[in-house]
């Protein structure tokens, strides 16, 4: 049975203490004079933390540990740091950034539902509009937030998706909606595949074929087709003009290349 938590409030001030349910005696409340109030289930939600910017991994850590009734497991500054440590360890809800080098966040949110399907992972991104928020939540993702939330909207979204349910931010919620009316032409990337999708992000990032076919466990051939493919798809010539088209549509965050 889980904890509960009872506050006291007693003459010399509220003493907070944990424990069992139905453990306490309230013939001893009484003869103490005070009042037991139940603040409901103190079980701590434990969150892990992947992002390849230190100043953003802090931030997040400092907001959650501010929060009664949750926890900050661990960190990642990477992909592939958070497979590995989600294949060892149990947590909750992992907060996962999708623009990182190396395999990022998509990749990484695969793999660790792969091992681990009762983890319940929030992506955060810059990328707000299709078809980055279907493919995340195609993937298995509980959640997709953008890194333009406040605090109060990401606590909520831990407390949503670890209840069982999903989030997604109401204005990518919206925008999500509103992309079912429009034309699939307004973005040339809408019918990309996820694994065209993950492909095109590591290229405009500058990583070799040979880099992605290691990350991904794909042969440098194998890698090279999709890579052509996409040329083709998306009716241009070359790696350059790729990355231009990326940054056009809002597929990149300029920010950070």
């Amino acid at each position: 049975m889980l904890a509960k938590a009872i506050v006291w409030a007693h003459s010399q001030g509220i003493v907070r203490f944990w424990a069992r349910h139905d453990s306490v005696c309230p013939m001893m409340l009484n003869q103490l004079g005070v009042e037991p109030i139940d603040c409901g289930d103190a079980s701590l939600i434990s969150v892990f933390l992947v992002d390849d910017h230190e100043l953003v991994r802090t931030g997040i850590r400092r907001i959650i540990e501010d929060v009664r009734g949750m926890s900050v497991a661990g960190e990642a500054d990477s992909g592939e740091q958070a497979v590995k440590w989600c294949r060892n360890n149990h947590v909750d809800v992992v907060l996962m950034d999708m623009n990182m080098p190396g395999i990022g966040g998509l990749e990484a949110t695969k793999k660790i539902l792969r091992y681990n399907p009762d983890i319940r992972i929030i992506v955060l991104t810059v990328h707000t509009e299709n078809p980055f928020p279907t493919k995340v939540m195609q993937a298995g993702a509980a959640g997709y937030l953008s890194k333009g939330a406040g605090p109060d909207e990401m606590v909520n979204a831990i407390r949503v998706v670890h209840s069982g349910q999903r989030y997604i931010s109401p204005e990518i919620a919206q925008q999500m909606a509103l992309s079912q009316f429009s034309p699939a032409s307004e973005n040339p990337f809408a019918d990309l595949s996820e694994r065209e999708l993950q492909i095109m992000m590591m290229i405009t990032k500058g990583q070799k074929v040979t880099d992605i076919s290691e990350q991904l466990n794909l042969s440098p051939k194998t890698v090279n087709s999709y890579r052509y493919r996409l040329f083709a798809k998306l009716d241009i010539n070359g790696d350059v003009e790729l990355t231009h088209l990326a940054i056009r549509h809002g597929m990149l965050d300029t920010e950070t290349l």
